[in-house]
């Protein structure tokens, strides 16, 4: 949460580009946006110095146990729904369940009073939890997950997520989400997910993505989580013009946004980068390749004028056919390297204090 006195600084500026026009909108808004940059370079020197002072984690880390799930009845349990009845409610160890090879179709709910789970599958044949419901189904996206996570501290390598339902154009409740994350501290290596409208709901929390692959047709990383994908392949499978990611930051105070660092996008279809599901959606592209199915425009406000002055869609140092800024929104940020530092680093996500690597 933004300070008090950060919180009236924003309100004071953002409320002043209402009322100037011209110049002094843009030197007001490049004096948010110092500000912005002034407050991550803050909040990265107290990470620094508070490193590995998550008493709670080392706690967690220091006293780790395994179980094993195999379906041929070789392992501690046979599903992973009966592994997760195995761990009693207040979890403070950290749980690392070995998912052998092969499909797993079940819909798991990991509750938030069961923190400290890593799901671990074999790098060269990675487990697949699968499921098919959609909103139309289970009366809401947010219950249409195969895989929710509402504790923290949760890890999950080598795995595939999938939510099989298919996305048809023009019709309602098809939103199938294959995960969604509400917990917070949380990072995925090597994961997959398989989806079409909705498959990643990034709902709220601090997120790690590393060398994740994650496809989709409509929307296909949606949600409030400050997020930080690094080396991730997203892959469209559109077969109109849709967006890839639907970020909701709802109000300038409101620490949320996706950072996307050396990834790719690829695949069918036209698509947007980005599309203002919040007023003040924020998403920033760096380093990244974009095939040539990105559209000149780059952004898109939802077909409302009002948001081109809050949301924050900026791009630094991308490349390929799609990165052509010629025709792009004039409301997007090309950054500059001192605007970029901020979205560049797990300093983004406070890793310094909570982020393991595998």
């Amino acid at each position: 949460m933004v300070p008090k006195t950060h919180f009236h600084i924003v309100l004071f500026l953002l409320s002043s580009l209402y009322i100037t026009s011209g110049s002094n909108r843009q030197a007001n808004y490049d004096n948010w946006i110092s500000w912005n940059v002034k407050n991550y370079q803050k909040k990265g020197t107290l990470a620094i110095k508070w490193k590995g002072q998550d008493l709670n984690l080392r706690k967690a880390e220091s006293n780790k146990v395994r179980i094993t799930v195999r379906q041929d009845g070789a392992g501690d349990f046979k599903t992973i729904r009966e592994a997760l009845n195995s761990i009693p409610p207040y979890n403070t160890r950290r749980v690392t369940m070995l998912i052998a090879p092969g499909v797993y179709r079940e819909k798991l709910m990991i509750p938030r009073t069961m923190p400290f789970i890593t799901l671990l599958g074999d790098a060269r044949d990675p487990p697949t939890i699968t499921g098919n419901d959609t909103a139309s189904t289970t009366g809401r996206t947010f219950q249409s997950a195969t895989v929710a996570v509402d504790a923290s501290y949760f890890i999950a390598i080598n795995i595939k997520f999938e939510n099989s339902a298919p996305h048809e154009i023009g019709s309602m409740g098809g939103q199938g989400v294959a995960l969604r994350i509400s917990g917070t501290k949380a990072a995925f290596y090597n994961c997959t997910f398989y989806g079409t409208q909705d498959t990643l709901y990034d709902h709220k929390g601090l997120h790690y993505f590393n060398n994740c692959f994650i496809q989709g047709s409509v929307d296909f990383i949606f949600g409030s989580g400050r997020s930080l994908y690094e080396n991730c392949k997203l892959n469209s499978i559109t077969k109109k013009v849709a967006s890839i990611t639907a970020q909701k930051r709802t109000n300038s105070s409101l620490e949320s946004g996706f950072s996307f660092k050396n990834s790719v996008v690829t695949g069918s279809g036209q698509v947007y980068l980005g599309r203002a599901w919040g007023d003040y959606s924020r998403v920033v592209f760096s380093f990244t390749y974009m095939d040539n199915i990105v559209i000149s425009k780059g952004w898109s406000d939802w077909g409302d004028q009002k948001r081109d002055i809050g949301v924050y869609y900026g791009e630094y140092k991308c490349s390929g056919p799609g990165a052509n800024l010629t025709g792009r929104v004039p409301w997007a940020r090309m950054l500059s390297d001192e605007e970029a530092k901020p979205f560049v680093g797990i300093n983004f996500i406070e890793g310094d204090t909570w982020l393991i690597r595998p």
